[in-house]
């Protein structure tokens, strides 16, 4: 029953069934963003939802807030312009590893340079999952995709060392076996003042799946279960432990001067007259 609330509380009318792939978790990631606004009590006139191209990027057209369906890689810029013009909002954004690290990574470096106060869910499933299965910025080394037909040897990013790096305030994991784990971080980005970035690992059966034999929808949650590790428990690993598993939670918080609050302040002294 509270799903079905949620559902009709928060999705647009008539929008669903939605068109991901059965095992496909970009619902279960959608599903943790609209339980986290919920959990904070936001008023949906108060959200605005931007996302860019891909699989991922279509949670905007289900979701019954102020939605943008921008261009691939460009949903950073518009998330910028709208809580620029308006700073009450609190701005979530909805990307893939494909449209924010590689065609948005400009973007996506400079909007956490700027620490400026925007809650960005990066669903990374390893792979362009909508386009034909192309590997990613975020692909693994040596696996498989339709653009590396015997495995990549690129070496990917790891996107919250990257977001640290780049001057990111809020940076966490979580994945979709982990789903409560992911509200409550999704739910502590919108609240911290500044740049939040929170890593949806998600799994997708059809693509990455089937080019690496990785087996079923469960099979690959179960992975995310045996290699996500509480960021507590990760710690206490030696480097040689630490080779296949990841952190979960939150990697880093700290405080710094928020880019809208920052450039409220040029207004004022232009208008004032003041140099």
């Amino acid at each position: 029953m509270e799903m079905e609330r949620m559902i009709d509380k928060y999705f647009r009318p008539g929008r669903l069934p939605h068109i991901w792939c059965p095992g496909c978790g970009n619902g279960i990631v959608t599903g943790a963003i609209v339980k986290a606004i919920d959990k904070l009590g936001l008023e949906q006139d108060n959200v605005a939802v931007v996302s860019g191209i891909g699989c991922s990027s279509r949670a905007s057209g289900y979701l019954d807030f102020n939605t943008v369906h921008s261009a691939h890689g460009r949903a950073l810029p518009v998330a910028t312009g709208i809580k620029l013009a308006e700073p009450r909002l609190k701005v979530v954004v909805i990307t893939g590893d494909g449209d924010a690290t590689a065609i948005g990574g400009n973007h996506f470096i400079h909007a956490a340079r700027r620490n400026i106060d925007l809650t960005v869910v990066l669903y990374n499933n390893n792979i362009y999952g909508m386009t034909g299965g192309q590997y990613s910025p975020l692909t693994p080394t040596n696996s498989k995709a339709t653009t590396a037909y015997y495995g990549t040897v690129d070496i990917p990013f790891d996107v919250t060392e990257l977001a640290r790096g780049a001057g990111a305030t809020f940076v966490a994991r979580a994945t979709t076996f982990h789903t409560q784990i992911l509200v409550d971080i999704i739910a502590q980005g919108i609240l911290h003042e500044g740049f939040s970035i929170i890593e949806a690992v998600t799994a997708c059966p059809i693509s990455f799946g089937r080019h690496n034999k990785m087996g079923s929808a469960a099979n690959m949650m179960k992975w995310q279960r045996d290699h996500g590790l509480m960021l507590a428990a990760y710690d206490k690993l030696t480097d040689e432990q630490k080779a296949d598993k990841f952190p979960v939670g939150v990697l880093y918080k700290t405080r710094a001067p928020e880019y809208t609050a920052e450039y409220d302040k040029v207004i004022a002294k232009a208008r004032k007259g003041e140099k």
